[in-house]
């Protein structure tokens, strides 16, 4: 078997220790927190880096992520794989839970349930998802969101319930 190396490609990505991030989770309530992020002072978490995620709103019960796909997102089909779809809405459903929280409180998804209507390829340019809380408790936060192209074409959506707890960060405390 015979490897054509010319067409091999790389991608490289760094992130911030998120040990440092967590540390001021613990004293900022959520809405505090996605300020941060929004404007600098809080380093994304990894996951943001390595799927090219980017905050661009954040407001009480709702949030917006841009993502902008690349080549290392394809299946063998020549398409963006569902996952990266998947992972950005759950990122936005979860997120819009946490700008409702105070300080200390946690939350976990319980279930998550997509919808893919469209197949996404590197023509579709980049994706912006909206996250949104429906209902909110003091035990579970029921959210929906949508993964559109920049001009609006719907490409998914999603449902999710996330279970509220007090939060305590372990295994990346300095």
């Amino acid at each position: 078997m015979s490897t054509n190396t010319s067409a091999e490609r790389s991608e490289t990505f760094t992130w911030m220790d998120p040990a440092i991030a967590l540390e001021q989770l613990r004293r900022l309530s959520g809405l505090d927190y996605f300020s941060g992020l929004r404007e600098g002072s809080i380093s994304p978490p990894p996951i943001a880096s390595l799927m090219n995620f980017d905050l661009v709103d954040a407001k009480y019960g709702h949030v917006e992520f841009q993502c902008e796909p690349t080549e290392a997102h394809y299946n063998p089909l020549g398409m963006v794989h569902g996952g990266l779809a998947c992972t950005l809405l759950d990122t936005v459903l979860g997120c819009a839970a946490h700008t409702t929280l105070e300080a200390g409180i946690g939350y976990t998804s319980i279930d998550l349930a997509v919808k893919y209507l469209r197949p996404i390829t590197l023509q579709k340019g980049p994706l912006r998802a909206e996250g949104s809380v429906v209902k909110s408790g003091s035990r579970v936060i029921f959210t929906e969101g949508r993964l559109s192209t920049a001009s609006g074409e719907l490409l998914a959506t999603a449902t999710s319930t996330l279970l509220i707890f007090t939060h305590q960060p372990n295994g990346l405390t300095r």
